[in-house]
């Protein structure tokens, strides 16, 4: 994900009252929570200690933000996409390397879970990453101090990426995670742009500031109506939507919150119905393994990263009265089950049994568990939660 701060509190489910029946005239948030966000901000007010720590760290953080982007597909750019047009997104295949029986190296070769340093020559996606991550710290910086330096580079930033004429990037992915000798790019790489769901809750949040007009929302909500109609209709979309791992995951995740804050609840409905839905009983097990995931070299990061895709899909099904969290097969596949599947791995109950090339890491489970406790009472997380304390509601979740 591209985004850096985001308040972990905000990703709790504490309520799900209102997606589409908020009074007209406002915008409605699609992930973070409201109420939950306000509450950060009255404990700001009332010059809570941790919590104004917190905010300080965060503006502190932030200033330096204010002198750094603009970001844009155009800029630094290092390889064009076949159509020679610098407006659109490229960026290579990370665990594709150069075939050493090859003079030339090509085709490339897989070696899974091993990044290609290649990839870093492209910037397409840092520029992306580095986006996201301006405007959400610009945008809670923001809120909490009122102060409009941030919405002015806010501002500036969306109108860069999104709407000039000589930087905005071009709404598809037809050249993303291409690999040398094989293609120029794949379905594969939509994945790249998850991180673009959280722009849509910072207008969210922005909607009250003079910096952020209906001009440039709309124009926004126009370039992602336009990728979200590529993520439908092209050739790399219908790829990535036919995975049946967590791209697959990722894909309906794009797709239900771009249609959310385009106003095509219908969509949004329909992908979770019938696209989401069914991935429950092809990803999991009756016992809740992930072995799609199981059997990659990174398995405990993938198999955390799927199912953190899932609650962020279950938080925008329950705005819309859809109960993914308790969606389950006859057999008793689903969220809750995969959850309590990788719970004793988490607490070293159990050794883990499969190929993890990377240091296992436990802030993926923490979001889940923070999530989930709230959801599923008879589950219990204290001891998790003794070893893993939410230390900071300021969480880093990159």
């Amino acid at each position: 994900m591209c985004y850096k701060y985001v308040f972990l509190v905000l990703l709790i489910p504490l309520s799900f009252t209102g997606f589409a029946q908020r009074k007209a005239g406002k915008t409605v948030f699609i992930l973070l929570d409201e109420q939950a966000l306000i509450s950060c901000k009255q404990q700001y007010q009332n010059k809570d200690t941790a919590m104004v720590a917190q905010v300080n760290t965060l503006v502190k953080e932030t200033d330096s933000l204010l002198t750094a982007g603009p970001y844009s597909v155009t800029f630094n750019k290092t390889k064009l996409a076949p159509t020679g047009n610098k407006h659109d997104y490229v960026s290579q295949a990370p665990y594709w390397w150069p075939d050493s029986s090859k003079k030339d190296g090509k085709p490339y070769i897989r070696k899974d879970g091993r990044r290609n340093p290649e990839i870093y020559s492209l910037h397409d996606g840092s520029q992306m990453g580095r986006l996201c991550n301006s405007v959400q710290q610009l945008t809670l910086a923001w809120y909490f101090t009122g102060n409009e330096k941030y919405t002015q580079k806010v501002k500036r930033l969306l109108q860069v990426w999104f709407i000039d004429p000589a930087t905005r990037m071009n709404p598809n992915l037809n050249y993303a995670q291409y690999i040398p000798g094989l293609n120029d790019g794949r379905g594969i790489g939509i994945i790249e742009t998850t991180g673009l769901t959280v722009i849509p809750d910072m207008i969210a949040l922005l909607q009250s500031d003079k910096n952020i007009n209906s001009g440039l929302i709309n124009g926004i909500k126009q370039w992602y109506k336009q990728y979200l109609n590529w993520l439908l209709t092209s050739k790399n979309g219908k790829s990535e939507h036919s995975q049946i791992n967590n791209h697959g995951t990722y894909y309906d995740l794009q797709v239900v919150d771009f249609a959310l804050f385009t106003g095509n609840q219908a969509l949004a409905v329909r992908t979770l119905q019938n696209s989401t839905i069914p991935r429950i009983d092809q990803q999991f097990t009756p016992d809740g393994a992930q072995p799609l995931e199981l059997i990659r070299t990174k398995s405990w990061g993938y198999a955390n990263m799927n199912l953190w895709g899932w609650c962020r899909l279950a938080r925008m099904a329950s705005r819309l009265n859809i109960d993914l969290w308790h969606q389950q097969t006859l057999d008793g596949k689903g969220i809750k089950t995969a959850i309590n599947w990788l719970l004793p791995y988490a607490l070293k109950q159990k050794s883990w049994q499969h190929e993890q090339i990377e240091p296992f890491s436990y802030g993926t489970f923490t979001r889940i568990v923070y999530n989930a406790a709230t959801v599923y009472p008879d589950i219990s997380f204290k001891q998790y939660l003794e070893k893993h304390p939410l230390k900071n509601q300021l969480q880093d979740i990159n």
